[in-house]
């Protein structure tokens, strides 16, 4: 029976170790940054409703960063784990054309960068 208890007591520690190594390790990924690129091929508009629509943005905070690419000509819209920062980057890259200008060719053009 102290065999037993022994046992059952050293589990749960163990378990509580295993999630925290775990967690260390998430928070130890390095940071990659998602930038959109300017273009002019694209209103504010869109990228205002691409934001909202890849990243959950408000109409304001896609209007900021609208701002920062067409003045920066780049704007980094998230920084966090490489794998997010790749699917965030292919959402953009596949939202397609701006229908507000008839010469719109496709998706906006972002890229990732370690931050």
């Amino acid at each position: 029976m102290a065999d037993e208890q022994g046992i059952a007591n050293q589990t749960p520690a163990k378990k509580s170790t295993a999630k925290a190594n775990t967690k260390r390790k998430a928070s130890q990924l390095p940071p990659f940054n998602v930038v959109l690129m300017n273009d002019n091929d694209h209103t504010y508009d869109y990228v205002i409703q691409m934001l909202r629509s890849v990243f959950g943005y408000p109409e304001e905070r896609g209007y900021q960063l609208a701002k920062v690419v067409d003045e920066d000509g780049r704007a980094i819209v998230l920084t966090t784990h490489k794998e997010l920062a790749e699917l965030k980057r292919e959402q953009i890259q596949s939202f397609g054309s701006d229908h507000r200008i008839s010469t719109c060719k496709g998706s906006m053009s972002a890229i990732i960068e370690p931050a």
